[in-house]
């Protein structure tokens, strides 16, 4: 059947979370998807209502106050707004406690009190002995849905309720799968714990951690706490609101005494504080500690139940059909706050490239998103405004709309400024959320087309941390975004791919001689060697460009006068602070060879403290260096990095570049994970200074610094940064020490182990090889570092396929080992443990479960239980049980070995993570689906966050989630996963590597099933 229009909806119903949302669909008949506002609405009749349904984007009111204003939006003709879900559940209540609220008991918010059934208990103030007053006052339910309650109350002593019949034909629309947990959990299976028990691991269930023996069951509590099964009782009171969720017996009692509060929940307060609504709660839990999720889904069909049977006795209220919503008006509109820039010149191909872009009707499948990324000065907010008049001038009838996210405010004031323009209801509200509001209308079909300028997207934070503006741009196939940035990883995180990031240079010469000349004669730049200087001196940035152009129009002065007047101005005031403040001197010259951004306060080089406070002063005070807000770090303008480098190359560049590596190289630490945070600080800087070498000659420090800048590039899983900077730490070796020097073949073995990371095992063997001949000539073939060749060399011969040779290789390896270090040293145990992974790899799993359960209890023995080598062996034993299909073994030990890699490394530990991946792998085995879904998409979020969203592994996570959906019958999800990763990879590895041809077979698997 055809889609109902959205005026024939007059009944709201919200819901906190899916699995609450669920069991309301399921009762609705006709039941169709609908798509508004950039989100899905399931729209079908119910009780002769035609209702419409949201879920929330997350817990909590304001997310409830969102989803409501969006559905009042979109749907205009609702009357009747419902909240369904789950609550906490004070367990008794009346007259001496006598009254008792069991798990699956439905509790509906109706006026008690001065509280209109809902009391929002974050609204107030704290009073002694922990007693919070509240203050926030809701509105109550509508009287339809209130005469519906009470008449219910009647029939319900009259003649019973219809809960249990309509729980009956729920379920029968549920899979077979769910039906069991939309049931009733059963009487024994209902604990109320003391007030003085505390639940004491929150990580984990009652069940094998708390005395069920001191808790009561409904038996303990007498006659009113039993139930027929699917028999709930129906409770009528205030409901308690707020963000903060309540896992306390004592504080819930406290709310009761006060308030007499039945449930507590935290959606209710955000939709009621402007909207009459009747709040209909199934019980989960107590609001104590002993919080679980058995009976959430029975809780959550329970309320839905409840809530069909109140709006059979709603009489259906008559619509208007007002067609769309009358707030958004379908005509153009220009809102660009700067005029047109005469002056401008240049950039042809960059705005031939941006037209063709960014117009919305560009890709009728998609909301386009372009983004100008370049450095400050570079023009990039000059170069948008052009293209957007230009844009404007050929398509009249697309509306323009500029927006600076210099931060929170700005943004809301030009969003606030959209919403005037577009005569949106509600946008000049004291509460009104008005960037949600402007984006609930762009991303309507109705608003035409239109193309949204977010200038000066620069801050990460801003955009994706707690703020998230990113949240608030709209999604339309009408619309068009452009974003101006000089930071390339908001481009990348905003623009999603790479082909929509457009790179904004220095101008060329040609473009920037041009933009020069505009207001000034011809005599005044007629020295055409003083002119190039002069450009060559602004770095070509149109900004400075303009304003030294200003400048000499004011003044009427040449480009030597100019030139000189610079030249003199700087110089004067670098002598003056090389007189008075040499430190000053010395950390700009150190300084101005690193990156220019975000320079930390540790790398400069040491000095006292009150001297260095001091020449950090200085150098503030003189506008060369600006320090960030609240942080140790500074930043450098382009000019005055240019301008020293200029003045170092006639003034000492050789001795300073040569300071400011051995500077480097001593503070550079060893890459690893737990210092990551020091490293990344420092790795731009370290590839910055190494820029420079040129000017050197060579030598031990510099290779230092470029092997930890590689190791660095291999641990961020950018394999071919790593071999570029492997590459030249091995010439330089070679070059200075020699091609048979110790280092010099650590060196060789670094880059073929990079070799084998990017997929080119042939050279990586070769190179092993080599390297393997080199050591046993020079360290003999007992050397432990020999030993650790041939360990590489297997590895990669495993990786070519030649497994027995890889057998051989490996076996020699452990029983040399085993021979110069004896049979339990760490090295000899970690050789016998890669011996049975290529046992495992030819397919002899039983012999690889032997030696790696022997291999496990020696390095326990050696190295204790929780050491991290021991954690490994327990991860390969219990991987090597999933191949022999000892499932439930296999899972019971990477359960055990997750637990270890927690206690003793952190949640968030690479080896934690590998080891949450290996776990939900092993759960998909077993079928449990749902539980592997979850754990793979933590892991994902996790390694986006330690790793990085485009390191190896954290694409490998990406790869298996994308499997789970597919397993899980989510074909369209599965398949939007797959072609991200995909292309994540190939950018990553390339297109010939291993991993992306795995990605292009997953992909190839997901298509062939989901048709």
């Amino acid at each position: 059947m055809a889609p109902p229009t959205r005026d024939l909806c007059t009944v709201g119903w919200i819901a906190p979370m899916s699995l609450e949302l669920a069991p309301g669909r399921a009762m609705l008949e006709d039941c169709q998807r609908v798509s508004a506002g950039g989100k899905y609405y399931d729209v079908g009749r119910l009780s002769g209502h035609w209702v419409v349904m949201i879920v929330c984007s997350r817990i909590g009111n304001s997310s409830a106050t969102m989803a409501v204003a969006d559905m009042r939006h979109w749907f205009p003709n609702i009357k009747h707004i419902l909240v369904v879900g789950i609550a906490g559940g004070q367990p008794c209540y009346g007259t001496g406690g006598k009254e008792q609220i069991v798990l699956g008991d439905v509790v509906v918010g109706v006026p008690r009190g001065s509280e209109g059934g809902v009391a929002h208990y974050e609204c107030g103030a704290w009073e002694a002995a922990d007693l919070f007053s509240a203050s926030g006052h809701t509105l109550h339910p509508s009287d339809d849905l209130l005469t519906a309650v009470n008449t219910l109350q009647g029939d319900y002593i009259r003649s019973g309720s219809e809960i249990p019949r309509f729980l009956v034909e729920l379920r029968a629309k549920l899979e077979l799968d769910e039906q069991a947990e939309y049931n009733d959990q059963g009487a024994d299976n209902d604990f109320l714990f003391p007030d003085t028990y505390r639940h004491s691991n929150r990580d984990m269930d009652c069940e094998g951690l708390c005395d069920f023996t001191a808790a009561k069951k409904r038996a303990d509590r007498g006659i009113k706490a039993q139930r027929k099964e699917n028999s709930p009782r129906i409770h009528y009171g205030n409901i308690a609101s707020g963000n903060a969720l309540i896992i306390s017996s004592e504080k819930r009692n406290a709310f009761y005494e006060k308030y007499q509060v039945l449930c507590f929940e935290m959606e209710s307060a955000g939709v009621m504080h402007h909207n009459q609504a009747l709040v209909i709660r199934g019980i989960c839990d107590y609001a104590d500690s002993h919080k679980n999720k058995r009976w959430q889904k029975y809780a959550a069909a329970t309320a839905a139940a409840y809530a069909k049977e109140v709006l059979l006795l709603v009489p259906p209220a008559e619509t208007s059909n007002r067609g769309e919503p009358a707030q958004i008006v379908a005509r153009c509109h220009f809102l660009v706050p700067f005029g047109r820039n005469q002056e401008f010149v240049g950039r042809t191909e960059i705005l031939s490239q941006l037209q063709e872009r960014i117009w919305p009707g560009k890709n009728k499948d998609d909301c386009q998103r372009t983004a100008v990324e370049g450095l400050g000065g570079v023009g990039k907010t000059q170069i948008a405004l052009e293209a957007v008049y230009r844009v404007h001038k050929e398509h009249p009838d697309c509306s323009i709309f500029w927006v600076p996210a210099v931060d929170v405010n700005t943004f809301e004031n030009a969003y606030r400024d959209i919403g005037r323009q577009m005569k949106i209801a509600g946008i000049d509200e004291d509460k009104a959320d008005v960037k949600q509001l402007v984006k609930t209308a762009l991303s309507d079909d109705s608003s035409g087309s239109w193309l949204l300028v977010v200038d000066n997207a620069d801050d990460i934070t801003l955009l994706f941390g707690v703020t998230r503006l990113s949240d608030y741009l709209p999604f339309s196939r009408n619309g068009s975004i452009l974003f101006t940035t000089r930071n390339h990883e908001a481009a990348v995180k905003l623009v999603v791919h790479n082909s929509g990031i457009v790179p904004v240079l220095e101008m060329d010469r040609s473009e920037a001689f041009d933009l020069l000349r505009k207001g000034l004669n011809e005599s005044q730049i007629s020295d055409t060697k003083s002119t190039k200087r002069l450009l060559d001196f602004l770095a070509y940035l149109p900004l400075a460009i303009r304003q030294a152009s200003a400048y000499m129009a004011k003044k009427q002065i040449s480009t030597s006068e100019y030139l000189e007047l610079l030249a003199t101005t700087w110089l004067i005031s670098f002598n003056h602070i090389s007189k008075h403040d040499p430190l000053a001197a010395e950390y700009l010259k150190f300084m101005s060879l690193l990156a220019e951004k975000d320079i930390p306060k540790s790398l400069l080089p040491t000095a006292r403290k009150i001297e260095a406070l001091e020449a950090i002063g200085t150098l503030k005070a003189y506008a060369f260096i600006t320090q960030r807000e609240g942080q140790d770090s500074f930043d450098m303008h382009r000019l005055v990095r240019l301008a020293m480098q200029n003045w170092l190359k006639n003034e000492g560049l050789k001795s300073c570049v040569s300071s400011a590596i051995q500077q480097l190289d001593q503070a550079f630490p060893f890459p690893e994970h737990e210092n990551r945070d020091m490293w990344m600080k420092y790795l731009p800087h370290a590839r910055a200074a190494l820029e420079f070498r040129e000017h050197l000659e060579g030598g031990k420090v510099d290779a230092s610094l470029l092997y930890n800048v590689a190791q660095s590039y291999s641990l961020l899983g950018q394999y071919q940064k790593a071999e570029q900077m492997y590459r030249q730490t091995l010439q330089l070796h070679e070059k200075v020490l020699g091609k048979s020097h110790p280092d010099t073949l650590s060196s060789m073995n670094n880059l073929a182990e990079v070799l084998s990371d990017l997929g080119k095992y042939k050279e990586a063997k070769q190179m092993h090889w080599q390297t393997l001949q080199l050591k046993e000539k020079v360290l003999g073939k007992e050397h432990p570092s020999t030993l650790n060749s041939m360990n590489n060399l297997a590895g990669v011969l495993l990786n070519l396929g030649k497994s027995k040779e890889a057998e051989q290789m490996q076996r020699q390896e452990w029983k040399l080992t085993e021979k110069v270090l004896g049979k339990e040293h760490p090295s000899t145990l970690i050789s016998m443990n890669n011996v049975a992974l290529v046992l495992s790899d030819l397919g002899k799993y039983e012999e690889a479960e032997q030696m790696h359960r022997q291999e496990w209890k020696l390095t326990e023995k050696v190295l204790g239980k929780e050491h991290p080598s021991t954690l490994i062996s327990m991860d390969n034993l219990a991987l090597v049980l999933k191949k022999l299909g000892k499932y439930k073994v296999a899972e019971q030990m990477h359960r055990q070995t997750l637990q270890l890699y927690e206690k003793v490394l952190g949640k968030e530990h690479p080896s934690t993570l590998n080891s949450m991946n290996n776990l939900a792998e092993v759960l998909s085995d077993l079928g449990k689906y749902k539980e592997a879904k979850q754990m793979h998409w933590q892991t994902l979020q996790l390694k986006e966050k330690v790793l990085g969203k485009e390191h190896p592994d954290t694409l490998s996570s990406m790869n298996n989630l994308a499997n789970m959906l597919s397993k899980l019958g989510r074909y369209k999800e599965a398949e939007q996963m797959h072609r991200q990763t995909l292309l994540l990879i190939e950018k990553v590895l390339g297109k010939d590597h291993p991993s992306t041809r795995t990605s292009q077979r997953n992909l190839d698997d997901c298509l062939r099933v989901k048709r």
